[in-house]
């Protein structure tokens, strides 16, 4: 299958790959010569404008995967996209935009018969590998046209065990990609999982900044341990009910940088997590867990403790994020654009 592919950061151009690999070609743009010249290297065909992939893209009707951070540089690319393609044509928003711009999107996009899905998208730099777990919104038809898309990219049923009374289920689910339901559906989806994933990592952070405290000079004697970071992360891998892929990373940073000293403690927070707590305020909903872990990456950038050191293995470990690399908090809308915005490492 043909595809365009916008944006070739850390997500877009291994999304590229794994497509190739797959069979799948892809047209790719990107506002930096270097990775298209890279993907060209390896395959795909590298064009210097939003115009030319259009042009470059034969089979009816186009697709088109938008991999751009959420906000104003999404709203106007998909914006010129919807003034180039034709109608049955698809835009795939596949970055962290917020649910209620897909909703708005998808609207306007329908006056021109131009088929829109949103693609929440977790599995960050692993995900060439490992595969990604998509969960996706818009129009039934779109998503099963582009179902060899989404089985490509997904990690597939793999090693995990299937869950028992899942025999009738949906089998795109097991197989990692789903379709959440209608535009915004899978964006809102993703933003949860978002959400959770800060709650578990502060979990984490906090539970591990207790265990390196525990020397601390304000206890007793007798009551004072120092203890084995790297051994403590590498038990609970093995048999343990907290084990998980954030402990695997965790696991990875301490066996590395038992201090973490490479690490300041400056957290960003990605955007997805306030809107899940707008969300819950929203629908009434308490979320005490995820509203702290929220507030914990503000306080991160006043005072780091090890616990928030923690929490900057873990981003960089799953998604590369670089401490402090971006912008803090979602970007203002503008009358242009109504775009809502997560900061350009919202790949998590």
């Amino acid at each position: 299958m043909q595809i365009g592919v916008i944006g070739l950061g850390r997500m877009g151009g291994n999304i590229s790959r794994r497509l190739m690999r797959a069979g799948h070609h892809c047209v790719v743009f990107d506002a930096d010569a270097k990775p298209r010249e890279a993907l060209a290297k390896e395959g795909a065909t590298a064009v210097p404008s939003l115009e030319d992939v259009v042009k470059a893209l034969a089979d009816r009707p186009r697709a088109v995967w938008v991999m751009l951070p959420a906000g104003r540089i999404t709203e106007e690319t998909v914006e010129r996209l919807g003034g180039l393609l034709e109608p049955d044509d698809i835009i795939i928003d596949g970055g962290n935009s917020f649910y209620k711009d897909d909703i708005r999107r998808a609207k306007t996009l329908a006056k021109a018969r131009i088929r829109y899905v949103d693609c929440g998208t977790s599995g960050g730099v692993w995900g060439i590998e490992r595969g990604y777990c998509m969960m996706i919104g818009g129009p039934k038809e779109a998503v099963d046209h582009l179902d060899p898309i989404f089985a490509a990219l997904a990690p597939g049923l793999g090693g995990i065990s299937r869950t028992p009374g899942r025999a009738n289920g949906d089998p795109r689910a097991e197989r990692g990609y789903i379709h959440a339901g209608p535009s915004g559906s899978g964006h809102f989806v993703k933003m949860v999982h978002n959400g959770i994933e800060y709650g578990l990592m502060q979990a984490y952070a906090e539970g591990f900044d207790i265990l390196s405290n525990k020397d601390s000079e304000d206890l007793p004697d007798d009551e004072r341990f120092v203890l084995n970071m790297p051994d403590i992360a590498e038990v609970w891998r093995r048999g343990s009910v907290i084990s998980s892929w954030l402990l695997d990373l965790s696991a990875a940073a301490l066996a590395k940088d038992p201090q973490l000293q490479n690490f300041s403690g400056f957290v960003d927070d990605s955007g997805e997590g306030r809107w899940t707590v707008e969300a819950a305020i929203e629908e009434a909903v308490p979320a005490d867990v995820l509203s702290a872990a929220l507030f914990a990456r503000f306080r991160s950038r006043q005072h780091h403790t090890f616990g928030e050191k923690m929490l900057s293995a873990m981003r960089f470990g799953f998604g590369g994020h670089i401490e402090g690399s971006a912008p803090i908090g979602p970007e203002p809308k503008t009358k242009k654009s109504q775009g809502r915005a997560a900061p350009q490492n919202a790949a998590e």
